[in-house]
């Protein structure tokens, strides 16, 4: 019987090999994924999961250098959070949002003042794609305005409102369900929509173009302007010195609510509470998710500013949800600002970051001709994989699939056969570990990928 080791060095047996053909023949038969086409995916089996790693059932490990959907920043498993759940409901396992409780009460003033000063409330939603539908639904009742703006470039969820402000390729299927959505380029340096040869050039153009959007949409008819405050999925953008800062300023000038989602940075990936907080400008709404409890029960939700939060002193909010700041769920995100506070994970993964992760990355730049640019903060990092360095030109397409994104995924079959589960997205492998991850391991996965590069390098030119 295949088996696994805890962070403890205990050894746990693993089910039966044989189990895994009725997890795989339930999945296949009754569960509907997705983003998929259901007959074109075979699903792995996983049987158990511990700090930075989880086994499948023949017992193979893998070190989770994605945090599944870079959700587990606490990591599999992590025992007080196990614990925190385990005791909330021997208590009182849910309640309505109509009733007072005491965990709930106690995350929202957790969450709040990390937030820093002018931030003293908190609505809890289910997750992030919520959370992001209802900070909009908040500037549009406080500006009486309906349009949002948000980059080509982004993530923001998949529910009506969400889907319409994200930029990726998976809104194409489902326009158009908010005709209030207008998009914008943000700033990306290194394939520059403005033609800038540096970073501060790019953060003033992209500001110019903002603006100039702005103008031309009317600034009388937009209610917010929503942005990741550093860009997820779409390549781990960090915004220019000054960037934020300057967003802050056009929405102070024309009466707009800045929202940063903060759903993928939150809670330590960059090694601040928020993102924006590692690169300046204030936001009136920020939402979260994710790393909040690390996805151990779902919840997101919405830190408001005072100024916010005052319009509904005596208007009431026409929204809600029957899970809202679920028990279950905020306790473990009692029990995640607990965890922070006690083991340092801000201070150790600015430490990785700077230490190990950049300086290795770098590395990966001069050696290996696949690496176009690398580039990110704390335990966020993208290395964007080219063909040809000079023109710049990605490895697989724009939204390749098939036979088209063909070399991505022998660089990531590469890495899996190695022991080390990417996070994969279009031209790009990200690198985003559990905060919790040790130095070994870290280390031991960057070399995986390391010599994962490898096989991209075969389709440079």
């Amino acid at each position: 019987m295949a088996q696994f080791t805890d962070r403890h060095g205990v050894t746990h047996p693993l089910p039966a090999p044989e189990e895994e053909a009725l997890v795989r023949a339930d999945d296949r038969a009754h569960v509907f994924h997705s983003w998929s086409a259901q007959a074109l995916i075979d699903p792995m089996p996983v049987a158990a999961g511990e700090g930075s790693t989880f086994w499948d059932y023949q017992g193979n490990a893998y070190l989770d250098f994605s945090s599944q959907l870079v959700n587990l920043n606490l990591g599999h498993q992590h025992p007080d959070l196990v614990a925190a759940i385990q005791q909330q409901a021997g208590r009182l396992a849910t309640i309505q949002p109509a009733l007072a409780n005491d965990v709930r009460g106690e995350l929202a003033r957790l969450i709040s003042e990390v937030a820093g000063d002018g931030f003293e409330k908190v609505f809890f939603t289910n997750g992030g794609a919520d959370a992001n539908e209802y900070a909009v639904r908040m500037a549009r009742q406080t500006t009486g305005r309906r349009k949002v703006l948000s980059m080509y470039r982004s993530y923001h969820g998949s529910t009506s409102t969400a889907i319409s402000l994200t930029g990726d390729p998976r809104r194409w299927a489902n326009e158009v369900s908010d005709a209030g959505a207008v998009r914008f380029f943000g700033p990306y340096a290194y394939r520059s929509a403005f033609r800038s040869e540096s970073e501060e050039q790019e953060g003033e153009r992209a500001l110019a173009h903002l603006e100039q959007t702005v103008q031309l949409e009317g600034p009388s008819t937009i209610a917010a302007i929503i942005i990741e405050s550093v860009v997820g999925t779409n390549g781990v953008l960090a915004p220019p010195p000054g960037y934020l800062q300057g967003v802050r300023e056009l929405c102070d000038r024309y009466g707009i609510v800045y929202i940063a989602d903060e759903v993928m940075v939150g809670f330590g990936r960059v090694g601040e509470w928020f993102g924006f907080q590692a690169y300046g400008g204030r936001p009136d709404l920020i939402t979260f998710a994710k790393g909040v409890n690390s996805g151990y029960v779902p919840l997101g939700g919405v830190v408001i500013s005072d100024r916010i939060a005052a319009h509904f002193d005596e208007v009431s909010f026409p929204g809600g949800l029957t899970y809202s700041g679920h028990p279950l769920a905020c306790a473990a995100g009692v029990a995640t600002f607990e965890v922070f506070r006690r083991d340092g994970i801000l201070e150790r993964v600015r430490d990785l970051g700077e230490r190990i992760v950049e300086p290795t990355l770098r590395g990966w730049a001069e050696t290996h001709p696949s690496v176009g640019e690398v580039r990110g903060r704390g335990l966020f990092w993208a290395v964007e994989l080219v063909r040809n360095r000079e023109t710049r030109e990605p490895l697989v397409p724009f939204n390749a699939a098939g036979a088209d994104a063909a070399p991505m995924a022998a660089f990531a079959a590469a890495a899996k056969k190695a022991g080390v589960w990417p996070f994969v997205h279009f031209n790009r492998t990200h690198i985003a570990p559990p905060l919790v991850i040790t130095e070994e391991e870290l280390v031991r996965g960057l070399s995986v990928i390391d010599e994962a590069l490898t096989v991209a390098d075969g389709y440079t030119v």
